[in-house]
């Protein structure tokens, strides 16, 4: 949410810079991420002065250039060459100095030298309205006022606003805080606190006044559980035309387009009371407005001209023909304000939240005004609101107010009321605070104390703090303003040890993390809503397992993902877009089914690896990682768990094109593999990406809590290689189980170091290169030891691989 601070100004007398602001804003729980600056014009004009042109002669080498000399104030005249027909003596111009900066139609600077055009030296440059984004005209020069002085800052003839915009991340709890109304009665209470004791000064509509009733417009309420409050009123002999400059600055500043004086007042008092308005064309609502729902699939074209079905639960602004604006949401095509309208029918109405949220939901509508709505706005201000807006538009539209101001309120939203226990309060805070401290704070926050005792409070919460409804909400309101940082810390701390295993699921993460980052791997956290069209990338997910939301953020956020696959593309992709495209990641994380029966929740851990295996260097070539390199990634966890005697299967989930699956049993440990290509294609990734998923579940239950210890080996170790001719079918995972089980005492290591196909082979046949370690803890092996074991190990291989030597 951006925040003017020239507009924040006008409600709190503040002479604060713009750094000690923000710093109590945040304090106060308003957190302030960035302190941009702004200017109404970009460069604000500056070294832009206003030159008087002496004279004007053509150029001697170009017809279409003129040589002028122009008086800017100070010292000589400068000669400037000038391309423009218009150019002429006598004339007023704005003329860029030497040094100063312009900006092109695309933000891009430039900066004014001294030059020479044609061989004619040019001290400047005389500019047109659009060269120093005071309009979109190149026609010619710009002409100023004949009785302006020469020299003059050109930003002070156009009165240039300089201000600057705090970008403030709101917690959704905050609704009160969604204008600068809000923002500053929190700015009030933390200046109060600091000893600062300040008013908070409001738009007065006072001057409102009904000048005829010529123009009753009906308003019926159908429905006031979806719309509580509904306050109207009509304006005629409006002008529909561009606001003034100090508007459409205020709303430039932060980040609105302004479009006309009707459609910017109602933006402007969102922004600066928190109240959403809407502005109908009064001679487009046949008969009466009628606030109320419709009947499902109704056709209604919205301004941004889609038509919409409507649902049966969707609150409607209708006239007796039909509808003519989603309720709090978005208005419609047919109703709203264009250049021809002269008389408007004014809405302010609170409606209710829930109803807003979900109908901007259904429809995939995000607006200001719905922001707003569906997190609870101050039903005491709708009247207020009506009347700023209404005089605002008088004042810049013209026209007279010709109705009475409608106000169907049948039921008065009350007050919250909440008892403060000042012994509790204590508790939580970790300090006392003093019984006059905490009542100057609650006053400063506009909640009023209706009695007191010893023992606490009884509290009124204003209408507006939709987020303090209970007494835990009042004492974290009393510590934000009192300052998080001014309590006391305590010389003391206690802590409870508990007694759990090593073997519980957080240790254990804790200990494969680590591993991985001394790796170089980088941990990421995905959001577990993903979107239902994953599934179709693989035969392996069904559509009927998705758990669905029943209200969902977005399409993009509808589903609770079956794999944590498709995240981690999602941030491959983001990353290699960036140019960042050397990865290792991994993420601990849940996966989510919904079956006939029940729903299921399962633990994973995913390993994502991408690109090049180190950084470029210049003393070491550029090596892309391979399967294998993954696998010793794979492998090292299970090691580092102690997991052993595992079986390797070739995997078959069609997300991997060739990949592997390690079991235990019938029990799948972990998948990993070359994810196809078809679906790198879906995220726009075209480097080769690995992918590992642990079944941790799994994992966690194979995990054995006893640590096992041995002696440094006093005893040197003997290797031994062999050159195995085999079938091309026969894998070394099957030599290297062999050999364990031929030997299971000796045998210490197995690694296979060349593998050979082609010529001086058999058809069908390939070659293995493989070494043997063998070692004993109590003694130096002897040549009989070695050879015995050698030729076991020859014998089996022979037996149950058909392995001969080369």
């Amino acid at each position: 949410m951006k925040i003017s601070y020239n507009w924040l100004k006008q409600f709190i007398k503040i002479d604060w810079k713009s750094e000690e602001t923000a710093a109590l804003l945040t304090d106060l729980g308003l957190e302030v991420e960035t302190v941009e600056k702004y200017q109404s014009v970009k460069g604000g004009l500056e070294g832009i002065v206003v030159g008087h042109v002496l004279s004007c002669e053509k150029h001697p080498n170009a017809d279409r250039l003129k040589v002028t000399m122009v008086d800017l104030g100070e010292g000589a005249p400068v000669q400037i060459v000038c391309g423009a027909a218009n150019v002429a003596a006598g004339q007023k111009v704005p003329v860029a100095t030497i040094g100063s900066t312009l900006y092109d139609a695309d933000g891009n600077a430039f900066v004014i030298k001294k030059g020479k055009i044609r061989d004619v030296e040019s001290f400047g440059m005389i500019c047109a309205e659009d060269e120093i984004g005071l309009g979109n005209s190149h026609d010619g020069i710009m002409v100023l006022d004949e009785k302006l002085k020469p020299g003059t800052s050109v930003a002070k003839v156009f009165k240039v606003e300089n201000d600057e915009i705090f970008e403030i991340g709101l917690t959704p709890n905050r609704a009160d805080a969604m204008s600068h109304l809000g923002v500053a009665r929190d700015l009030r209470a933390g200046m109060i606190q600091k000893g600062n004791h300040v008013e908070l000064i409001t738009p007065s509509v006072s001057n409102f006044r009904i000048d005829k009733r010529t123009l009753k417009i009906d308003v019926k309420v159908d429905n006031t559980k979806l719309a509580p409050r509904y306050c109207g009123v009509t304006i005629s002999g409006v002008t529909v035309k561009p606001s003034p400059e100090w508007m459409q600055n205020r709303l430039k500043s932060i980040g609105l387009t302004p479009k006309n004086n009707i459609v910017d007042v109602t933006n402007y008092v969102m922004h600066e009371l928190g109240q959403p308005l809407h502005a109908f064309d009064a001679a487009k609502i046949h008969g009466k407005v009628i606030v109320k729902t419709v009947e499902a699939g109704t056709k209604f074209v919205t301004l941004d001209e889609v038509e919409r079905s409507l649902h049966e639960e969707d609150l409607m602004i209708c006239d007796e023909k039909g509808p003519l604006c989603i309720a709090g949401v978005f208005g419609g095509k047919q109703s709203g304000v264009s250049e021809t309208t002269t008389n408007i029918f004014l809405e302010s109405a609170y409606f209710n939240p829930v109803s807003v949220r979900k109908t901007a939901k259904r429809h995939g509508l995000n607006t200001d005004a719905s922001f707003r709505f569906e997190r609870g706005i101050d039903p005491t201000i709708t009247e207020y609101a009506l009347k700023r807006a209404a005089l605002l538009i008088q004042e810049m539209a013209g026209g007279e107010i010709t109705s009475d101001v409608i106000d169907i309120y049948p039921k008065k939203i009350e007050d919250a009321t909440v008892f403060l226990n000042f012994a509790k309060t204590a508790k939580l805070i970790g300090q006392e605070l003093p019984k006059e401290t905490i009542k100057k704070i609650l006053a400063s926050l506009d909640i009023k104390v209706n009695s007191a005792t010893d023992g606490g409070l009884g509290l009124t919460i204003p209408a507006y703090r939709v987020d303090v409804q209970r007494e835990i909400d009042v004492i974290e309101d009393i510590l934000r303003v009192y300052g998080y940082n001014n309590i006391n810390f305590t010389k003391k701390l206690n802590a409870t040890v508990a007694n759990s295993s090593r073997t519980e699921d957080y240790k254990v993460q804790n200990i494969v993390a680590a591993q991985l980052n001394s790796f170089g791997f980088h941990e990421m956290m995905a959001n577990s809503l993903t979107t239902a069209e994953y599934v179709s990338l693989t035969e392996s997910l069904s559509a009927d397992h998705n758990v669905t939301m029943l209200n969902p953020l977005s399409n993009d956020l509808a589903t609770m993902r079956q794999s944590l696959l498709f995240s981690a593309l999602e941030a491959a992709a983001y990353n290699i877009n960036r140019k960042n495209q050397d990865l290792k990641l991994f993420e601990f994380g849940k996966t989510y089914h919904k079956l006939p029966s029940n729903y299921q929740e399962n633990k994973h851990l995913t390993l994502l690896l991408s690109g090049n295996r180190h950084a470029e260097i210049w003393n070491n070539a550029q090596k892309p990682t391979d399967f294998f390199m993954f696998k010793g990634y794979v492998d090292s966890v299970l090691s580092r768990l102690g997991i052993e005697k595992i079986k390797s299967v070739p995997v078959e989930v069609d997300l991997f094109a060739e990949g592997m699956s390690y079991q235990v049993g019938t029990e799948v440990l972990v998948r990993f593999g070359t994810i196809r290509k078809n679906i790198l294609k879906h995220f726009d990734i075209k480097q080769e990406v690995f992918f590992a998923d642990f079944h941790w579940d799994a994992v966690l239950k194979l995990i054995s809590n006893k640590i096992k210890f041995a002696d440094i080996p006093k005893y040197p170790e003997v290797r031994r290689d062999l050159a195995l001719l085999v079938d091309e079918q026969v894998s070394f995972d099957s030599i290297y189980q062999t050999a364990r089980q031929s030997e299971k005492s000796l045998l210490k290591e197995v690694q296979l170091f060349d593998v050979y196909t082609g010529a001086n082979l058999p058809g069908g046949k390939k070659s293995y290169a493989v070494s043997f370690t063998l070692q004993d803890d109590s003694k130096t092996l002897t040549d009989e030891q070695i050879e015995k074991v050698m030729s076991k190990l020859q014998k089996n291989f022979a037996a149950e691989l058909g392995a001969v030597l080369r």
